[in-house]
């Protein structure tokens, strides 16, 4: 394939735009429930931004990169995450990154950014490669092949990276108990309740945080099992001059704060970690997913990938600079499928932002989902071409246009970690599998806090044939 575009274009599958009018009460909070990326119409992508009052408020949501970087950066600080996201996800990560706002947010950033910088990703990356290899080489793929759930795999792959970069492996047999836990919860206690919507006082039970909550009692048990037995280590080694292990649980738990304040608390540091394993391992796992779909529909790029994850060497220090196909593949996959599909904020003073004037209370949604589909700022939005990507395209994409890991301030903190985890990981499964779809007829994408396939996503992975 030249450096063009494949034989042809790709359009993967996605839900039906309604065409009417905003949603009344009772289908908009059904619609919360299931499926939330149903509520987007097609207005929503064919104008900047568009402005109305419900019965929660005012509400504007924001699909132009002025405003995006508006919001998101130029004033940053009169916009917080809403009530809803921290109702939701509060009970697991509500003393963590995402969810902290003002100065302890501010502190737990500058305690945390030494961890993510590139020379300590540099040491991370033989690991995630070894891993990477391990867990593929357990698929014993043959030239017959072996049909797989890749979302169920993925989701072990980037656990058993977590494991091994953050915990030093000390997950053991646990790490399959984790993810179980994990889908639980997306699946049930992760859903917008109506009762959430609706600002219902906390006592009030919901359905779905009923569900999961043996699920989130699992997580939250388990971290801070993990959590207290290294604390005991790394205090035992103060005595023996044992180090312990050089992971990020260690460097989370002995990371300072710069401006001479104290580190993280054991329960923030927990805290952490579940923000990590969601906001890290479960996107890049269905990062991972959707490009493997959608590399089974385009073979030109299929073979593009593989030639360069042959010559692929994690211990070359340029080895991302060699993947440059690879990068922008993971790239317009996120584009599409984008891991978190949709943001909100609260306005706490009067703003405007595109002409409009907004009040304090409001709520301002900028969605991925959106933002990277609109008519107004891509070529065929809903086509799969990953050309848009590579290093001498990229410069004219608009930084506010293309946000898969958010942006300004408050923008991904491991967004380097999860890019550099799918290129290996991709790197790896593509260097010794062929790609094959099953089936023409294409996954449902599904919002359940990530972008999720609302059917398994299986495919088949044959041994590739070299030479």
């Amino acid at each position: 394939m030249d450096a063009t575009t494949a034989d042809t274009i790709f359009r993967p599958a996605i839900p039906p735009r309604r065409a009417g009018k905003p949603l009344s009460l009772l289908p908009f909070l059904w619609i919360s429930w299931r499926d939330p990326i149903q509520m987007w119409s097609e207005r929503h992508f064919t104008e900047p931004q568009l402005h109305g009052s419900s019965a929660f408020g005012e509400i504007l949501v924001v699909s132009h990169p002025e405003g995006v970087r508006h919001v998101l950066t130029e004033n940053a600080v009169n916009y917080v995450k809403g009530d809803l996201q921290r109702r939701v996800l509060g009970p697991m990560l509500a003393e963590g990154l995402l969810l902290t706002e003002g100065e302890v947010w501010r502190r737990a950033r500058r305690i945390l950014a030494p961890l993510f910088t590139p020379a300590k990703m540099a040491t991370l990356n033989a690991r995630m490669a070894e891993v990477s290899h391990a867990r593929v080489a357990a698929w014993s793929l043959s030239a017959r092949g072996r049909v797989l759930d890749i979302d169920s795999e993925m989701s072990g792959l980037t656990f058993d990276i977590l494991s091994a970069t953050m915990f030093s492996d000390e997950l053991g047999g646990e790490a399959r108990g984790f993810e179980r836990a994990l889908n639980q919860f997306l699946a049930n206690g992760a859903r917008i309740d109506p009762l959430d919507v609706l600002g219902a006082p906390d006592w009030a039970p919901r359905l779905g945080r009923l569900a999961s909550f043996r699920s989130a009692r699992f997580f939250e048990q388990r971290v801070t099992k993990l959590v207290e037995a290294r604390r005991a280590r790394i205090e035992r080694g103060v005595e023996t001059g044992e180090a312990p292990p050089d992971d990020l649980l260690s460097a989370l738990l002995l990371a300072k704060d710069e401006n001479g304040g104290a580190g993280l608390t054991d329960e923030e540091v927990a805290a952490n970690i579940l923000t990590f394993i969601l906001a890290g391992h479960e996107t890049t796992a269905r990062a991972l997913g959707w490009t493997l779909h959608l590399l089974s529909r385009q073979p030109e790029y299929l073979a593009q990938l593989q030639a360069e994850a042959d010559a692929f060497n994690v211990s070359n220090p340029k080895w991302a600079e060699a993947l440059p196909w690879t990068r922008a593949v993971l790239e317009e996959t996120m584009r599409l499928f984008p891991p978190a599909p949709t943001m909100a904020r609260k306005a706490l003073a009067d703003d405007e932002i595109g002409g409009q004037t907004i009040k304090a209370g409001a709520t301002v949604i900028i969605s991925p989902w959106i933002l990277q589909r609109h008519q107004l700022l891509w070529d065929d939005p809903d086509a799969f071409k990953p050309e848009r990507f590579l290093p001498e395209n990229r410069k004219a994409i608009d930084r506010y246009a293309y946000i898969p890991f958010s942006a300004g301030p408050r923008v991904c903190i491991g967004a380097a970690f999860a890019l550099q985890e799918a290129m290996i990981a991709l790197a790896a499964i593509l260097r010794v599998a062929d790609v094959e779809a099953l089936t023409t007829v294409e996954p449902r994408p599904v919002h359940q806090i990530t972008l999720r396939s609302r059917d398994p996503m299986r495919l088949r992975l044959r041994a590739r044939r070299k030479g």
